[in-house]
């Protein structure tokens, strides 16, 4: 039959010049056909999960959209909450559900514990000698016990308080300057911007052991390597999916743009690595950690490759990946979540007046100037306002992507290895099924019935950081930057939307990305607060 169809096509092409149109068009809808009734569940005894229909070469990628999470939620709606797509010459499945994803994540976690390969990502953090994107085995083990149990351990993070209450300190008189030059004691502040610096700071210091994000000169030039590198880590590389058209990426400009940035990045840390090496670099603030000797991610990362009786040997280019998943996690992930949080206390003050009463009474009670990292653990409300954004915006709304590395069975369906898998913790956080109005910004919630659902990756209804082996070890160490973030912000400041605006106004509209960051700026009145 195929054979009879190809040699009619063929004498169809020779009658008319019309006819070769003609030719693709019965062509597309042919192989639009077979390639529906041609899938994974095609062996005896397989059952695969629902599928959409796809189209021949790109399968369903025409279906994700510019959001990819809403666009795969808006799928699952009518395929539920296990669906196979195919993404070019790629099977991928997409998790919706908190049971479908405690499947993946804990009942079969170590079988889903890999990652798909990615050019960009393998090109930028040296062929996968990170711990984010690195594949499942001996290496990505050793290299998550190391930050798990000594660079982002609990005695690490605290540790690495000063650093954390310093730079907010900073931030708040930043604000308070602008402030008080105008008679008002109000100024229009960009929130994005701030909160970005923030995290920067934060991170440089922690990571690098000193700062790198001023306006002017080297600190203008590093935000900019540090935006494209996060840039170049999410963006849609049809390499990947359609290998035969791996080529539009040198027309457009985008394998060019990845080199550029990769030779900035190497410059750049080879300096750092040589100044710590050195003793050349000089150190912002009094920092001491838990040993008195002001440790930073590289200084230790240099202490375990010198460490002849260590179980992994560290290269030069594993330091340097290790720390490029420190910035794109710690900086960008956490100012994110700073920003929504905002955003959505901006567009409800009546929530944001009740959590400032919180913090104000607490703040009351200790006498200090600023709130400390101590001071936290009274601030329920807030604790319940950061949960309520990270259900509605997870920073990481599809997380990183996993890859099966051997066939399972998931909720009755056949799942063959070296299938991608997708978990949309976007649309997780709104499934009716487990939460009441799940569209609405209701922080209340998790002061009832719902207060002991944490965001840790035990509650899978709540998943915005993962869970099992790959979920994000750095949690710790973002909630205590957002917590003391915000206490302060809304400690010191009163807010509201310029030019008198209500909620409404807010342009909450999402941008596209690796995390999904307001597409516009966030601007707001701060008004000093005595």
């Amino acid at each position: 039959m195929e054979l009879l169809f190809h040699y009619s096509i063929g004498q169809l092409c020779l009658l008319h010049p019309f006819s070769l149109l003609l030719c693709f068009l019965l062509l597309f809808v042919f192989l639009f056909i077979r390639n529906n009734n041609r899938s994974v569940g095609t062996k005896k005894g397989n059952n695969p999960p629902p599928s959409p229909w796809k189209l021949p070469i790109i399968g369903n990628l025409h279906q994700l959209g510019s959001l990819p999470h809403r666009g795969l939620h808006s799928l699952a709606q009518s395929h539920g909450p296990l669906m196979l797509l195919h993404f070019g010459s790629k099977p991928t499945l997409v998790v919706s559900s908190p049971d479908a994803a405690r499947e993946i994540l804990k009942t079969h976690d170590l079988i889903f514990s890999s990652r798909p390969d990615s050019s960009f990502p393998r090109r930028l953090l040296y062929n996968h000698k990170d711990i984010a994107f690195a594949p499942y085995g001996e290496y990505w083990r050793q290299v998550r016990k190391i930050c798990v149990l000594q660079l982002l351990s609990m005695k690490s993070v605290q540790s690495f308080q000063p650093v954390r209450e310093e730079e907010t300190k900073a931030m708040i008189k930043n604000i308070q300057k602008s402030c008080s030059s105008l008679p008002s004691f109000s100024a229009l502040v960009d929130l994005s911007e701030v909160l970005l610096s923030l995290t920067n700071d934060i991170t440089c210091r922690v990571a690098l052991g000193k700062k790198y994000g001023g306006e002017e000169g080297c600190g203008k030039r590093f935000k900019k390597m540090i935006d494209e590198f996060v840039y170049l880590l999410g963006v849609f590389n049809v390499g990947d999916f359609i290998t035969w058209l791996g080529w539009v990426n040198y027309v457009i400009g985008l394998e060019e743009r990845v080199e550029k940035n990769f030779a900035e990045i190497d410059s750049f840390l080879d300096q750092v690595i040589e100044d710590h090496i050195h003793g050349k670099r000089k150190k912002n603030g009094d920092h001491n950690d838990a040993d008195g000797g002001g440790q930073d991610f590289v200084d230790f990362l240099l202490r375990v490759q010198q460490d002849e009786t260590a179980e992994i040997t560290l290269g030069r280019d594993h330091l340097k990946g290790i720390i490029m998943d420190m910035f794109s996690a710690g900086t960008e992930t956490t100012s994110t979540l700073l920003e929504w949080t905002m955003a959505r206390l901006l567009k409800h003050p009546e929530v944001m007046n009740e959590v400032q009463k919180e913090i104000r009474r607490v703040a009351s009670a200790t006498g200090r100037a600023y709130i400390i990292e101590d001071d936290i653990e009274e601030m329920h409300y807030l604790k319940a306002v950061i949960k309520e954004t990270l259900r509605l915006h997870p920073p990481g709304p599809l997380l990183i992507p996993r890859e099966s590395t051997k066939d399972a069975k998931i909720k009755g369906y056949d799942i063959p290895a070296k299938t991608t898998v997708i978990i949309n913790a976007w649309a997780i956080g709104r499934d009716p099924a487990s939460w009441d109005d799940p569209e609405e910004f209701k922080p209340k919630r998790f002061c009832n019935d719902t207060s002991s659902i944490d965001f840790k990756g035990h509650d899978f209804q709540l998943i915005p950081f993962g869970a099992g082996r790959r979920g994000c070890p750095g949690t710790h160490f973002a909630s205590a930057v957002v917590e003391l973030a915000l206490a302060n912000l809304l400690h010191k400041f009163d807010w509201a939307l310029p030019n008198g605006a209500n909620g409404d106004a807010l342009d909450d509209t999402e941008a596209p990305g690796l995390s999904c960051r307001l597409k516009s700026p966030l601007l707001a009145i701060a008004t000093t607060y005595y």
